[in-house]
């Protein structure tokens, strides 16, 4: 029976799509053993915005959470994913810092890196590929699935034989984002696919966003596809990745061999889930197909920005009207697909737009690079009338014609003589005080217990100055507590 691997999602996407990325180290560490012995190809960690939280909400150094994951997880390669040259912000990085990003994650314990760009352009892409085969790593290159004019099986299947042939990754992942493969087109996609990939491997990654990744995943098993992500629920289905248990099962049930330790997957799960409810975080469930989100194809984490800044705005109404702004725009643009960056820049020009009554009358310095090409090579040219509106009314100090950077770790070594190559790393990407408030805020939390629903009503009402006694009785057990008065 063909075996079929799984990738693990629940550490990097899972939160991320579903708990606004928020899950700190020490919910991660109790159960890191567990799931180094669950069977997985690989765990996926960490991501561009995993350092950003880390480092602005958290107050957690991410190069540590990586080293404390890696002396828990010993036999299971960690994943992290490099977002072309853009790393953590929107802006292009220099190549040394990009080279030093990925030596440094591999040093810290990472085993697996997995690069993409949005706009397919595998010049940002290749060195970092070959770069992390050298340091001994299994590489993936990412293609992005959109659905749109340009975006055609044979596209996708040009691309695949690219970047095969220019940097050889182990794993060529399709990666579908916004959750739009449908049955249909995965039939077709991955047949085109496989005819040029020879041996490399097709990994699919998908999101629950219209309800059919779940079965899109078993038709892409049947076509070809040898590994697949999935989330252990609660950090699953919704706007996040398919459950594994869902998954393995179906697999097995299709007569495939999944050789995941399905005790352990509860066990974890159980432990997520405890956390779920004592934080009163999302718990993740199938969703209603909507078919509008083909036209708009926005990720969730916007959709939610979106409501909030027209929220703020006093134009909550208008909700509709920013989304359908999201899908003429794309068009106007040459259809971006609607990942990082781009899905932040397309969702920004809308909602300007929409404020503004009038249409590019405000253009953000990164929608007017893009059209320039400062983050790649356009797969399908703008519209000229827009073009001509971005290039008014964009800032006039934007070159036209995008120049490598300079190298920027020799100075960055000569400013910060007396630090590691991870902390230097961290204030070239944070600016201002930020990593300084990382350090000060103390030692990073290791151990997560999660409070039962009696203890959380315990503290809360402790917390209340204005309550001076309460008594709170369960299963033939009461507790009573009063406030001393104070002198």
């Amino acid at each position: 029976m063909t075996q079929i691997s799984v990738i693990d999602t629940t550490l990097r996407d899972g939160h991320q799509s579903l708990w606004a990325t928020r899950m700190t180290t020490g919910m991660m560490l109790p159960v890191a053993e567990k799931m180094d012995r669950a069977g997985f190809h690989a765990i996926d960690l960490m991501g561009a915005i995993h350092f950003d939280v880390c480092v602005r909400y958290l107050k957690e150094d991410p190069w540590q959470r990586i080293r404390l994951m890696r002396e828990r997880v010993r036999r299971t390669p960690m994943q992290a994913s490099i977002r072309s040259k853009n790393l953590l912000s929107f802006g292009v990085v220099p190549d040394d810092i990009l080279e030093l990003w990925i030596e440094r994650l591999v040093a810290n314990g990472i085993g697996r890196i997995r690069c993409f760009d949005a706009l397919a352009d595998f010049d940002n892409i290749a060195d970092s590929l070959k770069l992390a085969k050298r340091l001994g790593v299994e590489t993936v290159c990412g293609l992005v699935y959109t659905i749109s004019p340009v975006h055609t099986d044979e596209h996708y299947a040009e691309k695949a034989k690219e970047i095969i042939k220019r940097a050889n990754p182990d794993v060529i992942m399709l990666k579908d984002s916004d959750g739009l493969l449908t049955i249909d087109r995965i039939r077709t996609l991955v047949p085109a696919m496989k005819a040029v990939m020879g041996s490399t491997i097709l990994e699919l990654h998908s999101h629950c966003l219209t309800g059919l990744a779940p079965i899109v995943y078993l038709e892409g098993v049947k076509l070809g596809c040898q590994q697949v992500q999935t989330a252990i629920p609660p950090l699953a289905d919704g706007a996040s990745q398919p459950s594994t248990r869902n998954v393995v099962r179906n697999l097995r049930h299709m007569g495939y061999t999944v050789d995941i330790d399905d005790g352990i997957i509860d066990e974890v799960s159980e432990h997520f889930m405890s956390i779920a409810r004592s934080e009163n975080k999302p718990i993740g469930a199938p969703v209603e197909y909507d078919l509008f989100h083909y036209e708009h194809q926005m990720p969730g984490g916007m959709l939610t920005n979106f409501k909030s800044q027209l929220a703020a705005a006093g134009i909550s109404h208008r909700y509709p009207e920013v989304l359908q702004e999201c899908a003429q725009i794309r068009a106007e643009l040459g259809w971006p697909i609607m990942v990082s960056p781009f899905a932040q820049l397309v969702g920004t020009q809308a909602v300007l737009n929409v404020i503004n009554g009038e249409r590019y009358r405000s253009v953000p310095d990164e929608i007017k690079k893009y059209a320039l090409g400062h983050y790649g090579k356009l797969l399908a040219p703008i519209d000229q009338n827009i073009l001509d509106r971005i290039m008014e009314n964009g800032s006039p100090s934007i070159s036209a014609n995008p120049q490598p950077l300079d190298p920027a770790v020799p100075g960055l070594r000569k400013r910060y003589p007396n630090m590691s190559d991870d902390e230097r790393l961290l204030r070239f990407m944070f600016a201002g005080g930020q990593v300084d408030d990382m350090r000060t805020a103390g030692p990073m939390k290791t151990e997560y217990s999660a409070q039962t629903p009696v203890v959380r009503l315990l503290r809360e009402l402790s917390s209340r100055r204005n309550v001076s006694s309460f008594s709170v009785r369960r299963d033939g057990m009461q507790i009573k507590v009063t406030r001393q008065p104070t002198a």
